[in-house]
């Protein structure tokens, strides 16, 4: 409980995976904004906070102080070839939203994430841009690309993380997380009974490799740490893979086609079925006390779209043990 008694904000906060995270480390959430009306109704009744609205329409004066500013920002096209104008540049983006309250609020940390492919995104132009913005506002920045499924989540979510200091509190590298050597399988996350699931029952579904646990010297299984794909449905496009449940989930979803469209298709006991809400909940970190009050299609997409909740934990577990943001606020604000 190392952030016992520092403020937070959560943007983007969908479902509250930030919220999750932070809560669990006693840090308070003072703020949060989501636009989508399900995730918000769903954050409500776990957290009894209701986000405001579209973040762009809310003014940064109106936010409250806070400590830490978390944000899993959608990652959109940014349009800077040829005028690397640093913040100016980030108008028109949800990025400049998180920058305009970073400008006036200079919380302590910054806790951000996004796509795998954002590293890549415009040959490395934009996470340059970022960069650049950041370290003009004031902060030392770090970022690494981290999976779920190294840390104790049976799903292979690969996403970007950035842990940024404001620079009066640290100049120091920090060191994210290394990968647990705990190994989980999907099968411990399953439901026993799951209610109304989606079970696939056609004449072109193809099992094509099968697959045993193997027992190591110590008599404990061998899980592999990743999916195992052991056949398809159809043409085993996007969503018409099949998965063995000894192995790992597939990256959930917010979209996406396919029979096994947002989830994937597991072979469990002898039937081929997508995963439940439940348990792509419990695959994302979340809670069996955590409440799903939407309809399957929109807790899908909610889950799809959220963070892993243990690389979160993973993260900030190494940030509360620096101890550094139990400082004092050094200095108001960085003219930029």
């Amino acid at each position: 409980m190392k952030l016992q008694g520092l403020t937070y904000i959560d943007l983007f906060a969908g479902i509250g995976g930030f919220h999750q995270a932070m809560s669990n480390y006693g840090a308070i959430c003072v703020f949060a904004s989501e636009w989508d009306k399900y995730a918000a109704e769903t954050y409500y009744a776990n957290y009894g906070i209701f986000p405001d609205g579209d973040i762009t329409k809310i003014n940064e004066s109106k936010i409250p102080h806070h400590d830490i500013l978390c944000a899993g920002f959608p990652c959109q096209a940014f349009s800077i070839s040829g005028k690397q104008k640093g913040f100016e540049d980030a108008r028109g983006t949800l990025f400049f939203d998180i920058a305009r309250i970073v400008k006036h609020h200079q919380p302590k940390l910054l806790f951000l994430e996004n796509v795998r492919n954002f590293e890549r995104h415009d040959g490395g132009n934009t996470l340059k841009f970022v960069l650049k913005t950041l370290n003009e506002l004031g902060y030392n920045v770090n970022y690494k690309v981290l999976n779920a499924s190294d840390y104790n989540l049976p799903q292979n979510r690969e996403r970007i993380y950035f842990v940024c200091f404001r620079k009066d509190l640290n100049d120091q590298k920090f060191e994210f997380p290394t990968p647990s050597i705990k190994k989980v399988a999907l099968i411990d996350f399953l439901e026993p009974q799951p209610k109304d699931v989606k079970i696939i029952d056609r004449p072109d579904i193809k099992i094509t490799k099968s697959f045993s646990p193997i027992k190591n010297i110590f008599g404990e299984i061998d899980l592999p740490n990743k999916p195992i794909q052991i056949g398809i449905v159809n043409k085993g496009g996007q969503g018409e893979r099949i998965y063995n449940p000894y192995g790992h989930a597939i990256t959930l979803s917010a979209y996406g086609g396919g029979i096994g469209s947002k989830t994937g298709l597991y072979k469990i006991g002898n039937t081929i079925r997508k995963l439940t809400p439940r348990e792509c909940a419990r695959i994302q970190g979340f809670p069996d006390t955590f409440k799903i009050v939407s309809s399957p299609s929109q807790a899908y997409k909610q889950f799809g779209n959220s963070v892993a909740v243990n690389a979160l934990k993973a993260i900030l577990k190494k940030v509360s043990e620096m101890e550094i943001l139990h400082q004092n606020n050094i200095k108001e604000s960085i003219a930029v």
